[in-house]
């Protein structure tokens, strides 16, 4: 299942503080953009997650946002640098925006 307009319209909103946010499917899920650097992604559960580099891992980390790891058909374990949104986040485009800035500026 992708995902859905509704989705794609939320995530928009969520990080319109931004400025233009332009999006690519990919994975089933969703890429965010803004001045041609991804920094989010909507999975195809719908979860959003952050792009981490740097720093900010740590400070992902210590809010207790959790890295998106897999398993692969071959049973290794793998992981993207992508975390969860915290909760807070998703309620509060502030937050979702302030989070957004500082992951580009560790790109």
């Amino acid at each position: 299942m992708g995902i859905t307009a509704e989705e794609i319209a939320f995530a928009k909103d969520l990080f319109s503080g931004l400025g233009e946010i332009t999006t690519r499917r990919m994975m089933g899920g969703l890429c965010l953009y803004h001045d041609r650097t991804i920094f989010a992604i909507v999975r195809p559960d719908s979860e959003i997650l952050i792009k981490g580099a740097g720093d900010f891992i740590a400070r992902l980390e210590a809010m207790g946002c959790t890295r998106w790891k897999y398993v692969r058909k071959t049973g290794k374990a793998g992981s993207m640098p992508y975390w969860t949104l915290p909760g807070e986040a998703l309620d509060d485009p502030e937050e979702a925006v302030a989070l957004a800035r500082e992951a580009l500026r560790h790109l």
